[in-house]
Order: structure tokens, then sequence, then C-alpha cells
């Protein structure tokens, strides 16, 4: 590894809690039990043997077998070796006759699933009884071979809030009144946003990561907000169903953009929601996650035409854990920051979920002072950083520089 890469890391390092350096996502009320024990472990990983960037996927490895070990009940593997819901299937595309055949052997109807808003309707399916997960789709791949098969696959929160005492107050950024959406945990009650609404088990449920994104939204200047909880209680709650049906509520309530700071792996259910989504008008902003550049592509932010979002620090420098993504458009403050968790106290957080709503509220003005021109408006902004004109590490350029909120 390369001596500045090797010292930038030591010195993040050293710097910080690992927990915190590295943005871990934790899914706050639901997974908050997970998450703890997560980062104990990944504090004696950084420690003994993370020496290099390309560890950072090992760290992310170790913790979705942690997930998965700790919520058996709920959540297993599925074929692509991705955490998602125990024993279902979502199945678009399968007329009456294929639908017969999968229930013939051994598949069970558990609910239709309709997104109206999105022109979407999902068959649920349960697996056969003692069939993994991953065998059950590739017998019904097997059985139904021109439908789209997806297990429901859960995406996680790109960062976290650390430890650390409250901080000052200092005022908000000029009004953005186009309305915005967060799929997310909940807000704290506190934030007051003009719809809320959950699309899980146990949801609204206020939690960390949800309060301090939705902080960050009214900080930076927006005055409309609709946010919905796709956690709640539940431990496989997150998923990709969820977050299709939280995309459809946004349509009806109007949102033209849509801020995700939840990262997983593709998949067909959620790709043709934010297409769908996409088509009706909103703009779709997500974080590249905080697994360092040598895993895989995260998505949503990875599906084309979403904002995909990286994060800088305090010196504009990028925070040497964010994640990557097929494409990258640009960076905004992600650390030497504070946003607020549920009780409403402002504290430190690090990682590209917190950079991504600050690019929202920016598109939402530009789409507000020049609508179709609202991406030519949004480049304007940017500044550009790292090598002249876009790169893999900044897009194209930093936006919302002066957003960071600060001691």
């Amino acid at each position: 590894m390369h001596l500045r890469l090797l010292l930038a890391l030591t010195l993040v390092v050293a710097a910080a809690p690992a927990a915190a350096q590295l943005g871990l996502p934790g899914i706050d009320q639901t997974l908050g039990r997970v998450r703890g024990s997560i980062d104990g472990l990944v504090d004696q990983t950084v420690s003994t043997s993370l020496e290099t960037v390309d560890r950072l996927a090992s760290v992310r490895t170790l913790r979705l077998d942690r997930l998965v070990r700790d919520h058996r009940e709920a959540i297993e593997f599925d074929g692509d070796g991705q955490p998602a819901r125990r024993g279902e299937l979502l199945l678009e595309g399968a007329d009456d006759a294929s639908l017969a055949r999968a229930l013939q052997n051994g598949f069970t109807l558990i609910a239709r699933e309709d997104v109206p808003e999105l022109g979407i309707s999902v068959v649920r399916l349960a697996v056969p009884a003692g069939q993994s997960l991953a065998r059950a789709q590739r017998e019904l791949h097997g059985l139904l071979p021109g439908a789209t098969i997806a297990a429901d696959q859960l995406y996680l929160a790109s960062g976290k809030a650390a430890a650390g005492s409250p901080g000052k107050a200092v005022p908000p950024l000029g009004a953005v009144s186009t309305r915005i959406g967060v799929i997310d945990g909940a807000p704290a009650a506190s934030a007051a946003v003009a719809a809320l609404r959950g699309f899980a088990r146990g949801a609204p449920l206020a939690s960390d990561h949800g309060s301090a994104v939705v902080s960050l939204l009214r900080h930076a200047g927006a005055s409309q907000i609709v946010a919905a909880d796709v956690y709640g209680t539940d431990p496989a709650g997150g998923n990709a169903m969820a977050i299709a049906q939280a995309l459809g509520w946004m349509v009806a309530q109007q949102a033209r953009v849509v801020s995700i700071s939840l990262v997983g792996p593709r998949n067909p259910v959620l790709e043709r929601a934010i297409k769908a989504v996409q088509a009706r008008g909103a703009v779709v902003v997500a974080a590249v996650g905080n697994d360092g550049p040598a895993a895989p592509a995260s998505f949503p932010a990875s599906y084309p035409g979403v904002l995909a979002v990286t994060a800088v620090d305090g010196r504009n420098r990028a925070l040497i854990e964010a994640g990557r993504a097929l494409h990258l458009d640009y960076a905004a403050p992600g650390a030497d920051m504070l946003a607020a968790n549920a009780a409403g106290v402002w504290k430190p957080v690090r990682g590209t979920s917190f950079a991504a709503p600050l690019v929202a509220v920016r598109a939402a003005h530009a789409l507000s002072v020049a609508d179709a021109r609202w991406q030519a408006e949004l480049d304007g902004e940017a500044h550009d950083l790292g090598r002249r004109g876009p790169d893999p590490v900044f897009g194209r350029g930093l936006i919302c520089g002066l957003c960071r909120r600060m001691r």
C-alpha cells in the first residue's frame, strides 16, 4: 500500500473510536443490540488487522455475518450472499399458471403487495418448509424462467452518530420550500415533519439515524419534509419491498426529491421502483456507503439517474471509508459536524449518510429555481475538488460546503 494512504489511515484510526471512523451502519432501535456487539468486534478488527483500505470490505462481511447470526429467526443470506428476510421471495411478472406451478411445488402464497402509485405488483411467497432461501431461489428460477424473482434484501444505514457533547446551536440556512422525502428510520417527534408513515412492524419509531438525517435537512434549509420509516422494530426492516412502498408513498406526497442514506445490493423490485419514481419527475439522492472502495458497488446509489453522494471531512478530504457506486455525482460534508439524535441532542456524526441529505436540499433548491435545468444549476454550484473536472473521488464537486453544523 502507498505510504500516503497508510499514513492517512493511521491518522484516522488514531483520531476517533473505530466505529465512528468507519461510519458503521446501525438500524438504531431495531438493531441497537446487534450494533453494539458489532462495534466491539470492529474495534478489535481495526486495532489488530485493518492495515489496508481493502480490509474495510472484510469488516463489512463480519458485520453482515453477525447480523444474520444474531437474527436467524428473521434474516438469512440469499443466493447472492446478501442478508434478506428469512424464508420469503418476491415474484413479479408471473401469470396465474406460473403461480400455480410454484404453489404445486411447495411454495406458499403469503400476500400480494401492490404499489399502485408506481404500477408495481409483487407476489410474496414463502419458501418450502426446510428449504434455504438460496436453494428456493434456484428452484423457483427453474420453475418460472420468465418471472422476476428476488429475495427481500435488506438495506442498512450508511453512517452513525458518535459519542460526544452537545454542540452550539447555529442559524439554519435559507429556506427551501420544495418538498423533500426521507426514507430511513423515523425522525424525532420534535422534527415536526409534514407527514410521517411507517412501512415496517412497529413503525414509525424514532431512531438516531433518521433523526440525524432530518435534522441536517432542516439545518440546510428544507422546510417541507415527509418521512418514511422502513425499520420500526422489525429485525428484517429496511427491506427492498418496504423501500419500494415508501417510494410510492413519496409520489403520493408530491415529494420532488427523495433522500436515501441506506445501502445494499442490486434488487429488481427496488430498481423498478426507483425507475418509476424518476419517471414521475422525482429526483432520488443516495449515499454511497462506508464500506470502503473495495466493497461491492452500493445501491440504490448505483442505479442510473440516482444522484450518488460521497462525503468529505472538515478539511474537504474524502472520507477514507467512503464506499463506491457505479457512478459518482457529488461530495458533501459528512464528518467534523453535528446532527441531532432521537433525543434532540446535537452530536458528532460521520459517514456518507449525512452528506446525502445536504445534496438533496440543494437539488430541491435547484428544482425551485431552474426546474428542467435543475442539474445544470446544481453542477454550477459544485466546487471542484481533487483533479480538474469530474473524478471518481469527488464526482463533479462539493455541494453545500457551508452546510456543515459545527460546535
